[in-house]
């Protein structure tokens, strides 16, 4: 049978830090990406891709906060916003790889899934909501906010103002789940989960969306497990895992136990907000059945001896 991986397209695949995200740079870093994702495909793998959506769902607000201001245009609900980018990013990959397919005289088919992923109403993360989002504030305009609204809003710990920040709950199931399965094991690449998946509460079969951003590493890495992939690819901007990193005593790994990468979680070896959450997926992958989790740049997709591999 051929291999089934899922892969997670970190930001850096749609945007890179000094770019500002044009329609063009995109369709840039996306096809830089597909060619990667490409040598999978030589290899006979099947493959399901989850994605950021991190820049995209920001702009997307600063569009509702433009259009409310000057054209008295209704925000949209955050849950809304994360579709919306499902939708686009999710074409911006299925075209993209399917040009890259042709140039290559690869024969799939891509479809991209709007997928709903449920969370816990009672998930401690809505009690201390952690995660920012959107345009940064003046502070006595985020204080008017909180008035206005009742959204809570953190400071800048680099200086920049202030911003809304929201819950960052645990992800419980993937709608339609089996669904991806079918299709991945029919020989479909499958874009599913994009942004981490469209946040809702699930009370008695009826679904709600919630103002909430769910992780995309963990998002992935449950689609992973839920579809018993052999593989797990999470992409980022680095070629591995390091410890002391950008410090005395730099070293790249080859491979982590699982044993090893909690330890180095609990000495803090990895950052919050970057590598730590890509660590914490590749163990929730790991430990629930998955064979392998590979940390990685898009660029080394193919390469027997890429990155840095997550067992047990």
């Amino acid at each position: 049978m051929k291999k089934l991986a899922v892969i997670a397209l970190g930001g850096n695949a749609l945007i890179r830090s000094n770019e500002k995200g044009t329609y063009q740079e995109q369709i840039n870093n996306v096809l830089r990406t597909c060619d990667s994702i490409a040598n999978l495909l030589e290899e006979d793998y099947n493959l399901v891709i989850g994605h950021g959506n991190g820049p995209q769902v920001g702009n997307i607000l600063l569009q509702n906060e433009a259009g409310e201001k000057k054209y008295k245009v209704e925000k949209m609900p955050l849950d809304y916003c994360v579709a919306q980018t499902q939708g686009s990013i999710g074409y911006l990959i299925d075209q993209c790889l399917s040009n890259t397919m042709v140039r290559r005289n690869i024969n799939r088919k891509i479809v991209t899934l709007l997928t709903q992923v449920v969370v816990d109403k009672d998930d401690k993360g809505f009690i201390n909501p952690t995660k920012p989002i959107g345009p940064y504030y003046k502070k006595e305009e985020a204080e008017n906010y909180i008035k206005e609204t009742g959204a809570k809003f953190k400071e800048d710990p680099k200086g920049n103002g202030w911003r809304k920040v929201v819950a960052s709950p645990k992800p419980n199931e993937i709608e339609n789940i089996e669904l991806v399965k079918t299709l991945a094991n029919e020989g479909y690449v499958v874009v599913t989960a994009g942004g981490g998946g469209i946040p809702v509460t699930n009370d008695n079969g009826y679904l709600k969306g919630v103002e909430a951003v769910i992780d995309k590493d963990l998002a992935s890495a449950l689609t992973a497990v839920k579809i018993e992939a052999d593989e797990f690819y999470i992409l980022t901007d680095v070629p591995k895992v390091y410890i002391n990193f950008h410090k005395d005593g730099e070293l790249a790994l080859d491979t982590l136990t699982v044993k090893q990468a909690e330890e180095y979680l609990e000495q803090g070896q990895f950052a919050e907000g970057s590598m730590a959450p890509k660590i914490r997926a590749a163990l929730f992958f790991v430990k629930n059945g998955g064979k392998e989790c590979i940390i990685t740049e898009a660029g080394q997709l193919g390469n027997k001896d890429c990155g840095t591999r997550i067992i047990r």
